[in-house]
């Protein structure tokens, strides 16, 4: 195989595929990038067999090959090359010659016949929506998924199409985000788990534009996004998905309205006296136009009022207040609502039409 392409073109395939490298396993050819040069197309693949990112690069193919090379080294040594073209050749025992102005590596690869390829997928069900919306509606859901490994399906995200609408959810126990997204089409319905781990890295290697779109395959077993150069490939999780609709409802005793901004800005300093591992709630008291907000620990306390519209009852409720920030930084909207039953029940934060709605569970407090 001989290649000349640019090195900043290199660099970014590089690095979209090296987020698929597999860190801990027993076969080798997987901490490798197979690198191959064919029918007028360079294509870097990288497959942890859980996840696996294709993508095509610009350059001049003089001869045809492949080869699968270590992805970390690859990767640091294009990194540093100059900013020049990079010719990369192959001999018959696997090494490869990366040569860029002066710079002349030869490394050692593998051969590119035993790298596992990206399963097929049949595009039967698809949907399409913008990249930007697909980054968004990732970014204000994926932190309410759980890292816990013992319970794998709250390690993901539903996705769930019914017709011209795309719902989002993710939860892990104390809190559930979901997200409902007006296609601009009918689409086939369909409901699949997808890992966190996928659309985590997914959000790094899509630009986010509006003009630009991705289009989601789905089979019984695997998910496929198309965008750009670009083919992202995993499995998807198994199992039935817990039925949200049975933890929503619309029943509320106390509504109030508040600027997200100077909420948010106000847990944030009451959090300054908390540690990760203090466990300590932050107490609301919402009586008639005030919500007043205190927190004692350790260190000290605080207490702060802000002005709010108040419907309904008095209630004093505790929350965890990471999970409140973390629904405050994701939500775009100046002023939010929250729906509230008692101090027992959970919390909703939603908008009038329901394109985005949050559960948050209160925690006790001693007063």
């Amino acid at each position: 195989m001989k290649i000349v392409c640019n090195k900043s073109d290199l660099v970014s395939g590089v690095s979209i595929v090296s987020k698929a490298v597999s860190n801990k396993t027993t076969l080798p050819i997987l901490e490798c990038i197979l690198m191959e040069a064919s029918a007028g197309t360079i294509t870097l693949t990288a497959n942890d067999m859980e996840l696996g990112i294709e993508t095509n690069i610009e350059g001049n193919i003089l001869e045809q090959g492949k080869i699968a090379l270590d992805a970390k080294l690859f990767f640091e040594i294009v990194r540093k090359l100059p900013d020049n073209d990079v010719t990369i050749e192959t001999d018959s025992d696997y090494k490869a010659t990366i040569t860029c102005e002066k710079a002349c590596f030869h490394i050692v690869g593998q051969e590119g016949s035993e790298f596992p390829y990206l399963p097929e997928i049949e595009k039967e069900k698809s949907i399409t929506l913008s990249q930007f919306t697909l980054k968004e509606v990732i970014r204000q859901t994926i932190f309410s998924i759980s890292d816990n490994e013992n319970n794998k399906l709250m390690t993901g995200e539903l996705f769930e199409v019914e017709d011209k609408k795309l719902n989002v959810v993710s939860l892990d126990g104390h809190r559930i985000s979901i997200r409902n997204i007006e296609l601009k089409e009918s689409y086939d319905s369909f409901k699949v788990v997808v890992p966190g781990k996928t659309l985590q890295e997914i959000t790094k290697i899509i630009s986010g534009d509006a003009e630009k779109d991705v289009i989601i395959y789905v089979t019984n077993k695997h998910i496929l996004f198309e965008f750009d150069q670009t083919r992202v490939v995993s499995r998807l999780l198994e199992g039935e998905y817990y039925k949200i609709s049975q933890m929503l409802s619309s029943d509320y005793e106390t509504k109030i309205t508040i600027n997200k901004k100077e909420f948010l800005d106000c847990i944030d300093r009451a959090s300054l006296l908390i540690r990760e591992s203090d466990k300590k709630p932050i107490v609301i008291n919402i009586t008639d136009n005030s919500l007043e907000l205190s927190i004692s620990s350790f260190f000290g306390s605080m207490e702060e009022n802000i002005l709010i519209q108040k419907e309904g009852r008095d209630i004093l409720i505790g929350f965890n207040p990471k999970f409140l920030m973390d629904v405050l930084r994701v939500i775009d909207d100046e002023e939010i609502n929250i729906y509230l039953v008692n101090p027992k029940a959970p919390c909703f934060i939603k908008d009038d039409s329901e394109s985005y709605i949050y559960l948050i569970l209160p925690v006790n407090f001693n007063h």
